[in-house]
């Protein structure tokens, strides 16, 4: 079965660079009509602009995932432009550094928005509209950390943990609905958010930790997102996949 998305409507958050603009132009390749969606106007209509270029469909979104009327208008402009929805990825995130007595309860309820209740406020707005249309597929990104804490990520830790078991709860209430849900996990990726990481620290870090010697781009996680939006998963729901070069692998000590 080809990994092929025609006929496909995607929405991709965080879509203005790093993984999401990489999931974004790859279902796009694919066949998708994709909404790009993202805080800063300018990123997204950047990378809905290379998705035209390649003669693909793109709508640019700008929007705060952590509000709900954000969110909602873009399912809304989403479903109005192209008919509807048949994947939703929700991508978007920050990685807050912090142990518990660091952090301020406004930067952990910034992070609990941002990373996880973005997921719940996608899945409410994007679901009705995937019912209307016989099915559909969610997708969200949480990272290794959400299945084991790491040291000062104490909000980061929590927030994509709840990511993983909020996947769990919707595959299992709306799979009755041909609606799948399913995690993808990357570990270290060479991304804007990264991007600070001297490259001699990078590279013992994961000479320490990842058994794979390469460094993990994000079109290799954005080729894993466009297997789980095909119809080759079309029995994979409630799932939790991670590409991390083998780091989970086995113990390490970072």
């Amino acid at each position: 079965m080809k990994l092929a998305l025609d006929g496909k409507v995607a929405i991709v958050t965080g879509a203005g660079s790093g993984i999401g603009r990489a999931m974004a132009l790859a279902m796009a390749e694919a066949g998708a009509a994709v909404a790009v969606v993202g805080r800063t106007l300018a990123k997204v209509e950047a990378v809905a602009g290379e998705i035209v270029a390649s003669g693909g469909q793109a709508l640019p979104v700008q929007a705060d995932v952590s509000h709900s009327a954000d969110v909602q208008a873009a399912v809304d402009a989403t479903t109005a432009t192209y008919g509807g929805i048949d994947i939703l990825v929700n991508n978007a995130g920050i990685s807050p550094s912090g142990r518990v007595t660091d952090i301020t309860p406004a930067e952990w309820d910034e992070c609990m928005a941002v990373d996880l209740r973005s997921v719940f406020l996608g899945a409410r707005a994007a679901i009705p509209v995937m019912q209307v249309r016989g099915g559909g597929v969610i997708l969200s990104t949480a990272g290794t950390f959400g299945l084991r804490a790491a040291s000062n990520k104490a909000a980061y830790s929590t927030a994509k943990a709840g990511v993983i078991n909020l996947t769990r709860a919707i595959a299992l209430d709306y799979g009755p609905d041909q609606i799948r849900c399913n995690v993808i996990c990357p570990g270290y990726v060479d991304t804007p958010l990264t991007a600070g990481v001297p490259p001699a620290d990078r590279d013992r870090f994961l000479a320490a930790t990842q058994p794979l010697p390469s460094v993990i781009q994000a079109p290799d996680v954005a080729a894993l997102a466009v297997y789980l939006a095909s119809d080759a998963a079309r029995m994979i729901t409630g799932q939790v996949f991670v590409i991390d070069g083998g780091q989970q692998a086995g113990l390490y000590q970072p």
